[in-house]
């Protein structure tokens, strides 16, 4: 088959890259469409997938909504000029409706319950298969296929992960305990009027009172006096840091779920909410989740809490996920190349 991967952010790239991988070793071949955001096209590079750049991300909610007409029509070219038997994306409204438009399968994996729902009107109709995880809170019709796991699983199962520990001395963090900080910038659409975090600084107080390293990745430049705590590594070695530090602290959901299906405890700050941090909350027991009234308090308690717990605790605890959930990459593969037979 000719399959089309349409790519639109960093964790668009992380989830399919070894579909891709697999798909072209086993004879299909692979087109990719990307846009320009974050470090989408340069992780794309660092693991040697070509791509066409169909758009770029533009700062500010004005160009933002008008990079996406333009996306609209340039995906659609894009498209008929490639003239592919199936497109898989996660949720991109482009993407849905040039496949609808031509005539192309559409396949949608999509894990994010707190999109507007105008925007989710505009899209979801246009697929074929919108592809959940069990977890997902919202019902969307007919075109919803559960399954059991995690986007997150398609690149961090042990099938596909393995933690390098040089990372560590790289990074001088041989020595002593540490804790990864992730800041969002809260500029996405679907970030419009949320938050995390109130206060970094007594984040950092508090696990620097504790003997704890502070490693910061953030979204937004930091404030000067954070500076040395930032995180000078390449992107696509962030997971090996995740694995292993005695905690995550962030505003990321994704970053929150790569930690706990690692094996390290996840303190989640944000607004919002989504139902596979509040399953690895709820059956889990590694995502702990703070969004309502006093988020950034009660989130400072938990975090001395979790870095009172055995590490072998929560080691066991991600034995349990890889017990019940599935390899999410082999299960890609499988209804990509089933619409081949």
């Amino acid at each position: 088959m000719k399959i089309l991967f349409d790519l639109t952010h960093p964790a668009h790239v992380h989830l399919f890259r070894n579909s891709i991988d697999e798909l072209q070793n086993r004879g299909h071949e692979i087109v990719v469409a990307s846009r320009e955001k974050d470090l989408t096209t340069e992780l794309l590079d660092h693991y040697n997938i070509e791509h066409s750049v169909l758009s770029k991300r533009r700062d500010g909610t004005l160009p933002l909504l008008l990079e996406w007409p333009l996306r609209e029509i340039r995906t659609a070219q894009f498209y008929r000029s490639e003239d592919p038997d199936v497109v898989v994306s996660r949720f991109n409204p482009a993407a849905s409706h040039a496949a609808c438009l031509l005539g192309i399968p559409h396949l949608v994996f999509d894990d994010t319950e707190d999109k507007p729902a105008f925007v989710r009107r505009t899209a979801n109709p246009f697929s074929d298969v919108i592809y959940t995880p069990e977890c997902f809170s919202l019902d969307l019709g007919e075109s919803q296929v559960r399954y059991p796991g995690y986007h997150e699983l398609a690149y961090l199962h042990p099938d596909h992960f393995e933690p390098d520990s040089s990372i560590l001395k790289q990074h001088s963090l041989t020595s002593g305990r540490f804790a990864v900080i992730r800041l969002v910038a809260w500029d996405a659409v679907h970030d419009v009027g949320h938050g995390g975090f109130n206060d970094p600084d007594e984040l950092i107080s508090l696990l620097e009172s504790v003997g704890v390293t502070p490693v910061i990745t953030s979204e937004n430049d930091l404030p000067e006096h954070l500076e040395q705590y930032q995180a000078d590594i390449p992107v696509h070695q962030i997971h090996h840091l995740l694995y292993y530090a005695d905690i995550f602290i962030g505003e990321s959901a994704t970053m929150a779920t790569e930690s706990a299906v690692l094996g390290t405890p996840a303190v989640f700050v944000s607004s919002t909410r989504r139902g596979y941090t509040d399953e690895l909350e709820e059956k889990y027991g590694l995502v702990f989740t703070f969004s309502g009234d006093r988020r950034h308090e009660r989130a400072l308690e938990r975090i001395t809490e979790v870095l009172k717990t055995d590490s072998e605790e929560w080691a066991e605890r991600r034995d349990v996920i890889l017990q019940e959930k599935i390899n999410t990459t082999e299960f890609i593969l499988q209804e990509v190349e089933d619409l081949d037979h």
